[in-house]
């Protein structure tokens, strides 16, 4: 009897052990494979360094997440080139790869994005103005598949307006670099125009769509005596920046820019956040997504550290004396 009742009691216990040494002896490719990520980058210009700094901080940002390239996520860049007519097809090549987020610079870069897909993720880096441009519906709730950070750049152009002409009280007539192109540019124009106004200041619409337009911008604003510039934040002019400050300085223009690369390259002044911050945080929004968040219930962020840098040197070779006050307000000085 105590036999018999052995043998029944091992026979679910020997089944159970044989049925877990089966598993275990599955070949390697028999066991589910953990989800490989593709995430999509939408810049603008692959070999520039100021671009690859964002882009490093992005990475990084990942990788201390846990999103480690090559064993659970690929990124797949695509760059504009200076060529802002290239967008259109590099975002929907991006959807075509089916990417599950796809990661932008600015407004336009998003409109290309937005254009391209209503169902992936997008995440925008350094948006101008995502609401007067219709890419989200508002900065709590962004109503659809599109979210990010902005920096508000239409709000941002008329600080900019207010810091130019401190430095530069003669400059009653300010021409503005803008390409009509991007989404923000012309509702960042009508601000600045509505801002000028009480303070009795000439706006001076210049467009330059790419490098290859700026010469002629620049002599544009010389024959019609622009006694400043305030250039509009736009990639391809990041990209072109060296020839900024070169045009700045051959038509004895004081130009204010959004970026510090900018000054870094020459320009006199610019007043913005830290792009590489924006770069890190917007990696945030994406670790998010990737583990099941949806893009409408992630606010859009707003910086709230931004940095005042002035070139002393270009000041000099412009004639121009920046007024204490206002180097006593700078974040960094260039001498």
């Amino acid at each position: 009897m105590f036999t018999c009742t052995t043998r029944r009691s091992l026979g679910p216990a020997l089944g159970i052990l044989l049925l877990t040494v089966l598993v275990a002896a599955l070949p390697a490719a028999a066991q589910p494979a953990a989800k490989v990520y593709r995430v999509g980058l939408l810049g603008e210009n692959s070999a520039d360094a100021g671009e690859a700094r964002i882009w490093e901080a992005f990475r990084l940002e990942l990788t201390s997440r846990g999103w480690i390239e090559g064993k659970n996520v690929l990124i797949e860049s695509r760059w504009a080139e200076s060529n802002p007519a290239r967008l259109p097809e590099l975002a929907a090549e991006l959807v075509r790869l089916k990417v599950d987020v796809i990661v932008t610079r600015g407004s336009i870069y998003t409109q290309a994005a937005k254009t391209a897909t209503s169902t992936i993720p997008i995440v925008f880096t350094m948006h101008a103005d995502p609401v007067r441009t219709g890419h989200v519906t508002s900065l709590g709730r962004p109503g659809g598949n599109i979210t990010g950070l902005t920096i508000q750049m239409t709000d941002l152009d008329i600080k900019g307006l207010e810091i130019l002409t401190s430095a530069v009280p003669r400059a009653k007539r300010v021409a503005v670099l803008l390409n009509p192109d991007a989404p923000s540019h012309t509702p960042g124009l009508r601000t600045l125009e509505e801002a000028a106004r009480p303070i009795d200041v000439q706006i001076l619409p210049v467009v330059a769509r790419t490098g290859e337009d700026l010469e002629n911008a620049f002599s544009s604003m010389a024959r019609a005596q622009a006694q400043a510039v305030l250039v509009l934040g736009y990639g391809p002019y990041m990209a072109a920046r060296q020839r900024l400050a070169e045009l700045s300085l051959k038509y004895r223009l004081p130009t204010f820019f959004t970026w510090r690369d900018h000054v870094e390259a020459g320009g006199l002044m610019s007043y913005a956040p830290d792009q590489r911050d924006l770069a890190r945080r917007s990696a945030i929004y994406v670790d998010k997504i990737l583990r099941g968040a949806k893009p409408n219930d992630l606010p859009v962020e707003q910086p709230t550290k931004f940095e005042l840098v002035i070139n002393l040197k270009t000041a000099k070779a412009l004639g121009l004396t920046i007024p204490p006050s206002l180097l006593a307000r700078a974040d960094q000085v260039i001498e």
